[in-house]
């Protein structure tokens, strides 16, 4: 029996799946959906809001067709810990005994209710004694690994693999170490990821809570809309400080110069890590703001670095894709990720 997994994407406000087959570089889509979350998401701890929302999970993947119970799903960056470490050259086990010692560094509750993974990223193969090896070491709430675990299985559905939202954008937009040096920014409804990749590692990662649904805020209120009106006003003016006599720029712009701060510190910190021996060549969206008209441009003009809205696509054989699926390629780029994870 196939027990490769589909991914599944579980956001604030929509759920998305995409169901994969074939593998190395060239996948054929057998299925990619977007549909509605329930309103009181999965971090609702009411037992009837994990049934409404097991039951939405269930049948986005019924209407999509998929043909396996297998999944793979991401935890919400904002509830994770990240890291990417370096550490003097470890063997694996005493790397095992090691991590739990920067993890007391970095994770500011207590490691007994935290599930801790670790993954090495770089070890040098004939160390010095300056070189170091680079460790993601990543710690999640044990309530809400078990949280997602109870919802799934509600679903009817089995879990495969659980990852970080960023390490699934990675993997559906960095196929080899050719990929060049960038900044990799996930905007996401309720938080923002960033990640910076170098000879096709990531070398950095960091989360800020602001994301799209702050961009709706602010539309409905200087233009007094609902909820559901300001995401249609953005979807159609996108940024841009023309449109509608300048008043969408205007609104949106307190947030994007916050996204924009971080950019700036992230770059900030690669070219001082690493003296920009491979400075930073372009920044890459994802995310269903990424979508919007002229975001690109604002980046552009105000990081001074290309800038261009992700593709997971690029990974699929010749195939015929719906339109819409096409369109909406940088909010697929989490559960492309994870459809991928079991052909690594």
């Amino acid at each position: 029996m196939n027990k490769k997994g589909f991914g599944f994407d579980i956001g604030a406000t929509s759920i998305k799946l995409v169901w994969l087959e074939g593998g190395g570089k060239k996948f054929i889509l057998k299925a990619a959906s977007i549909s509605p979350a329930p309103p009181k998401g999965i971090m609702s701890n009411s037992p009837l809001d994990e049934e409404e929302m097991s039951q939405a999970i269930a049948k986005a993947v019924r209407d999509a067709g998929v043909g396996t119970k297998f999944v793979n799903v991401a935890l919400p960056e904002n509830q994770v810990y990240t890291k990417v470490l370096d550490m003097p050259v470890l063997s694996d086990k005493e790397l095992a005994s090691a991590i739990y010692w920067e993890a007391e560094q970095y994770i500011p509750v207590p490691l007994q209710n935290i599930t801790l993974v670790w993954n090495v990223l770089k070890r040098p193969n004939q160390p010095s004694s300056t070189d170091k090896m680079q460790v993601l070491m990543v710690g999640a709430p044990t309530v809400l690994v078990n949280k997602y675990q109870k919802v799934i299985q509600l679903a009817g559905l089995q879990i495969n693999g659980m990852e970080t939202e960023i390490l699934s954008t990675l993997r559906s937009l960095v196929l080899d170490s050719s990929f060049p040096t960038s900044l990799v920014v996930n905007i996401g409804a309720v938080s923002t990821s960033f990640a910076i990749v170098r000879e096709g590692i990531m070398a950095f990662t960091y989360s800020m809570s602001i994301g799209g649904a702050a961009i709706n805020r602010a539309i409905a209120t200087d233009f007094g809309l609902t909820p559901q009106q300001a995401e249609e006003y953005k979807r159609v003016y996108g940024v841009s400080g023309k449109s509608l006599g300048g008043k969408i720029g205007r609104a949106t712009e307190p947030i994007l110069n916050s996204i924009l701060a971080e950019i700036k510190k992230s770059i900030a910190f690669y070219s001082q890590k690493y003296k920009d021996d491979q400075p930073i060549r372009q920044i890459i969206l994802s995310g269903g703001t990424a979508k919007l008209p002229g975001i690109e441009l604002f980046f552009v003009n105000n990081a001074g670095i290309e800038t261009a809205i992700a593709n997971p696509w690029k990974i699929l054989a010749s195939q015929q894709i719906p339109k819409e699926i096409l369109d909406n390629a940088s909010d697929y780029t989490i559960a492309a990720g994870l459809a991928m994870r079991d052909y690594e």
